[in-house]
């Protein structure tokens, strides 16, 4: 099918972490259409990393759980609302990445005269797309970032970088050195941060271990450390302060964007397996994510140093384990700082 595209919009809905592993996919589309109007409807808070890729034009942010878990009759409302402003655009292309049967009708109903969409096994409605030829089946073993890329190999996007990229913006930038100098952070002194949250409690490494590591991190290796926390860690905050060394840094009311700026002033990210780590991994720093399963999965943060570490239970992975990880990669780090990357 021959395209060219002027206003296309594109169907992100995903978590945070997936948002960030659709980057490369926004990359290559960017690239395809380089003339065209993009679009990007995304959830909340989302929307903030899609402005600071510079890959959309507009971010079109949409608040899928109240949509989703409001009252009926309010959420079709707004269901309604919606689709009248997405038709207001006059798109004349849609890519739905995320492709769920609400998202294929949103693309279908939004008037657009193409229409590719993710083929998702019992989760999509194929039959309302009809760009030719359609995708590949959804492959489920794949790397979120691939399974995104495949959708876009029907417009001859073959092998485009896979790395997810984030870019900070000076306003951010600026307000965390101040931040930071507020701490009496050296501007050149290296920052190990820690992200004790997720959004699943199977998902948490012991908050004592936390502390523990952060210890070791301090002592040994001279180091600050600073621990993020989220509007869902921040009732843990008071009981974090008790635990950590006295050292400690505590960043609890960032922005998105400063998140971004506090992540890429990072010399290493430590983090349970949510969404900030692939944050701080696409803004270059080095993770390590501690994982509750015994093997890799398909949303583990892309990046060349980083690190993973499994356990069928994630209390059982020692401190010993990820300080030796957290170690190796301080030494990395501060060998490149001499001598330059290779």
């Amino acid at each position: 099918m021959q395209l060219d595209p002027r206003n296309i919009f594109v169907i992100d809905f995903g978590q945070l972490g997936d948002v960030v592993m659709s980057l490369p996919a926004l990359r290559a589309i960017r690239a395809r259409f380089p003339h065209a109007r993009i679009t990007v409807a995304v959830g909340k808070p989302g929307g903030e990393l899609i402005n600071l890729s510079g890959y959309a034009n507009d971010v079109f942010e949409v608040d899928r759980v109240s949509l989703r878990d409001g009252a009926k009759l309010v959420s079709i409302g707004r269901i309604l609302k919606l689709v009248a402003q997405v038709r207001k655009a006059k798109f004349d292309f849609v890519i739905d990445l995320h492709s769920l049967y609400e998202t294929n009708l949103l693309g279908f109903f939004s008037g657009a005269a193409h229409r590719l969409y993710a083929s998702r096994p019992n989760r999509s409605l194929d039959f309302l797309a009809n760009f030719q030829p359609r995708p590949a089946r959804e492959r489920k073993k794949a790397h979120l970032i691939d399974r995104y890329l495949d959708v876009l190999k029907p417009l001859g996007i073959e092998n485009p970088p896979r790395t997810p990229v984030l870019n900070t913006n000076a306003a951010a930038d600026f307000a965390v050195e101040s931040l930071l100098k507020k701490e009496k952070a050296q501007s050149r002194q290296l920052l190990a941060g820690l992200f004790p949250g997720a959004g699943h409690a199977g998902r948490i490494w012991p908050l004592e271990h936390f502390a523990e590591l952060a210890d070791h991190l301090i002592r040994n290796d001279k180091v600050r450390v600073v621990v993020f926390a989220g509007p869902e860690e921040r009732a843990m905050v008071p009981q974090m302060r008790t635990l950590f060394p006295p050292t400690t840094i505590f960043f609890d009311r960032l922005t998105i964007p400063q998140l971004v700026s506090a992540q890429a002033r990072l010399t290493l990210f430590i983090s349970n397996d949510t969404g900030p780590a692939h944050i701080a991994a696409a803004v270059g720093t080095p993770v390590i994510v501690l994982m509750d399963r015994p093997d890799p999965h398909s949303f583990t943060p892309a990046g060349p140093h980083n690190r993973l570490i499994f356990s069928p239970t994630i209390a059982k992975i020692t401190v010993a384990e990820v300080y030796r990880a957290a170690h190796e990669l301080l030494a990395l780090s501060r060998t490149e700082q001499l001598f330059g990357r290779g």
